[in-house]
């Protein structure tokens, strides 16, 4: 009995000593450490400060004296920002037009004729009988005479200032891509000019006769092709009628040797 009561006391006296040593441990209590990792266990550590490292500050803590608790400071990283592409708007599929840097000539070249210079079939009232070709070289046009007051019209070139000429005469010769032998007059006026003509000149796409000729009487004019087909429609020949070949083709097939040419 006198053994058990022994070991009742002590196992009763047990709290107070062990409360006695507690207390006396934690007078000053150490810091609480909060994890930087998210990941981590909350409570990093009760004890000493950790050695400083970059992204951490250091602040007082209420109640703890003069010791400092590590503070995390979030380190924000900025992402890249995609980049926006303004684009322009193209309406009824229309592209910006670019404006090219180049020289230009002081005078644009004309590379398309005139819409009204295209065939087309018009009334046109004259006593002349079907069948006749009337050239207008004022209004550039030629008039190939048909029934009931129709024409079919078609736009020429005509002779440059100082080349103009009027008469009637009639077709003596047909010719298809028909070579070129420039009059002498016509090599000496261009050589004074700085333009050198050859000869002669077989028939072909490059031949400024174009793709068929009408010769008229005697004379040395034709009406012929051309390789300007920009031209139609201004005086620029030595007296000659120019044509688109497309158009030149078409008239050749519709008039005969013989048929009457009227320049007015």
């Amino acid at each position: 009995m006198l053994k058990k009561s022994i070991l009742l006391a002590l196992i009763a006296s047990l709290p107070f000593a062990f409360s006695a040593t507690a207390n006396d441990r934690y007078q000053s209590r150490p810091p609480v450490m909060v994890s930087p990792d998210l990941q981590a266990a909350w409570l990093l550590q009760l004890g000493g400060l950790p050695p400083q490292r970059p992204g951490y500050a250091t602040r007082p803590v209420a109640n703890a004296g003069r010791q400092m608790v590590p503070v995390y400071r979030q380190q924000i990283v900025r992402q890249p920002q995609p980049q926006v592409v303004q684009q322009r708007r193209v309406l009824f599929g229309q592209q910006p037009a670019v404006q090219q840097v180049a020289m230009r000539p002081n005078k644009p070249v004309r590379t398309q004729i005139e819409p009204q210079f295209l065939p087309q079939m018009v009334e046109y009232q004259t006593t002349e009988k079907p069948g006749t070709i009337v050239i207008d070289t004022r209004e550039r046009f030629l008039y190939l005479v048909m029934e009931n007051g129709m024409a079919k019209r078609y736009g020429v070139g005509v002779g440059k200032p100082g080349f103009e000429w009027a008469g009637t005469h009639k077709v003596t010769a047909k010719r298809e891509w028909p070579s070129w032998n420039p009059p002498q007059e016509m090599i000496a006026r261009e050589a004074a000019k700085g333009h050198y003509l050859p000869a002669s000149m077989e028939g072909g796409p490059e031949n400024p006769l174009g793709a068929r000729a009408m010769y008229l009487g005697s004379t040395l004019y034709r009406i012929h092709g051309t390789n300007a087909p920009w031209s139609i429609g201004s005086g620029v020949s030595s007296g000659c009628i120019r044509m688109r070949n497309e158009d030149v083709t078409d008239l050749y097939d519709r008039v005969k040797v013989g048929t009457k040419v009227i320049v007015i």
